[in-house]
């Protein structure tokens, strides 16, 4: 079994910054992917940014050039710096962790509890 700790989010003003981390434990052999998605209340969670373990960074639209995704393969641990934040970025935000749990080509996908980012004057 695989946890993932988020830390972060909260309270934020328009045009103001704030940071998320998610630290991932547990039965780990790899991991190859670590993301952020997020839910709006009334709408599907959606995909935010994500990393591989090399590093490949994929962002969507609505946050490129504001949001930056980084990782820690040796802390298994993955952050999300959130810059000229919007009110529209108001939502639940979960960590989200494709994990290989021995040498074998098999991946379990793992998600956090989520917590509350909301942006509002």
């Amino acid at each position: 079994q695989v946890q993932l700790v988020e830390s972060g989010g909260g309270l934020g003003q328009p045009g103001g910054s704030l940071s998320l981390s998610c630290a991932a434990s547990g039965n780990i052999f790899a991991i190859n992917d670590m993301g952020w998605y997020r839910q709006a209340p009334g709408k599907l969670r959606e995909l935010v940014a994500d990393i591989t373990s090399g590093g490949t960074t994929n962002y969507a639209d609505s946050v490129k050039g504001r949001f930056t995704i980084s990782g820690d393969n040796a802390k298994n641990t993955v952050y999300l710096q959130m810059n000229s934040l919007k009110p529209e970025d108001t939502a639940v935000y979960y960590c989200n962790a494709a994990v290989r749990p021995d040498y074998r080509d098999i991946v379990y996908n793992y998600w956090g509890q989520g917590t509350q980012v909301t942006v509002s004057s």
